[in-house]
């Protein structure tokens, strides 16, 4: 979701910053987005019907200025495969963004109905379009 989110409001802002998405485990690569996040992001005119997920790697850290974690667990492991201090200074919560300081992780709407892909569309939305616009990038 926050990769597709993340084009939207670069296109709006005419970014043309290289935009990515990742897990940091192996167990849904190559997979399709969960259906429930596809059509909750189609209806704010988001197509990601056509991503495949991937597992972040150590060459991450040179390809992007940014890492955005979604959650404590997976910022602890992008951190546990950083090089050096400067890997380290990529890397922070997306929803610090909004929420500076207090660590709060995008809750994972799996396990729920579509009401809960609707609470992460709008945290992920506000999160990218105040780090694009603080940015300028």
């Amino acid at each position: 979701m926050a990769e597709g989110i993340f084009r939207k409001h670069a296109e709006k802002i005419g970014s043309r910053t290289i935009i990515d998405s990742c897990g940091t485990s192996d167990y849904h690569v190559g997979e399709s987005p969960d259906y429930r996040a596809v059509k909750t992001l189609e209806r704010q005119g988001i197509d990601i019907s056509g991503l495949a997920a991937r597992q972040f790697m150590v060459e991450d850290f040179d390809r992007f200025d940014h890492i955005f974690a979604m959650d404590v667990s997976n910022l602890m492991n992008v951190l546990a495969l950083a090089r050096n201090d400067s890997d380290r200074s990529k890397v922070s919560l997306l929803l610090d963004e909004i929420y500076p300081g207090e660590n709060r992780s995008v809750p994972d709407p799996y396990f729920g109905g579509i009401d809960g892909f609707d609470e992460v569309y709008r945290m992920i939305d506000r999160a990218a379009e105040s780090y694009l616009e603080k940015n300028k990038v």
